[in-house]
């Protein structure tokens, strides 16, 4: 199990965003695959109770289904991007099928920021995204998704491989839920206590 960022998608795009260069003690939180209309609330419990910001990469077929849980990501001051609107791995889509479900996502939210699903994308993809995107991959995943993991280890792997200006992936959907909403306030907890700050992308 790779516990950071796989050695050969960076090896493949160096020109996308793995982490932000910086020596503050700053930590980027973001979420995936929401909103949710439960278990993103919860989120935004834990993080206005931490003080902390976040930025999270929406399906925009959720924000469609959900438009009441994508608003209160926005009026607490968080920030969103753009995760396709129906989650497509780009290494199994066409160009154009691809493009076309980014601007479908697009008409519901308002964001230069991208990440793909999966972290699985073309390099013909890349060159047309980047002219409208900032196109962010990660520094560590949680792996909050994998059930067969214990909310006690994704708080681990969260902790070991982060240092200032990592980028952090959770999950703000259903599946991630048990292991996500044990290790995220504790993340933060840990962290905070170390001086750092959470900021948006």
């Amino acid at each position: 199990m790779q516990l950071s960022s796989p050695y050969l998608l960076k090896h493949l795009y160096p020109s996308l965003q793995w982490e932000v260069k910086t020596r503050e003690k700053i930590i980027y939180l973001t979420f995936d695959d929401g909103p949710h209309p439960e278990i993103t609330p919860e989120v935004l419990n834990i993080l206005k109770e931490k003080d902390a910001k976040a930025t999270f990469f929406v399906v925009g077929d959720n924000v469609r289904k959900h438009p009441e849980t994508y608003d209160q990501i926005l009026k607490a001051g968080h920030k969103t991007g753009n995760h396709c609107f129906n989650h497509l791995n780009g290494w199994k889509s066409t160009n154009k099928d691809y493009f076309d479900n980014v601007e479908q996502c697009k008409q519901w939210i308002k964001s230069d920021l991208f990440r793909p699903p999966y972290g699985r994308i073309k390099p013909s993809q890349i060159k047309v995204l980047k002219k409208q995107f900032r196109i962010i991959m990660w520094s560590v995943i949680t792996y909050d998704f994998d059930q067969r993991l214990s909310p006690e280890k994704c708080l681990n792997i969260g902790i070991k491989k982060s240092k200032p200006g990592s980028i952090i992936v959770f999950h703000d959907s259903k599946k991630a839920a048990d292991n996500m909403l044990y290790a995220l306030p504790r993340f933060i907890d840990h962290f905070g206590g170390l001086g750092y700050r959470f900021d948006v992308l």
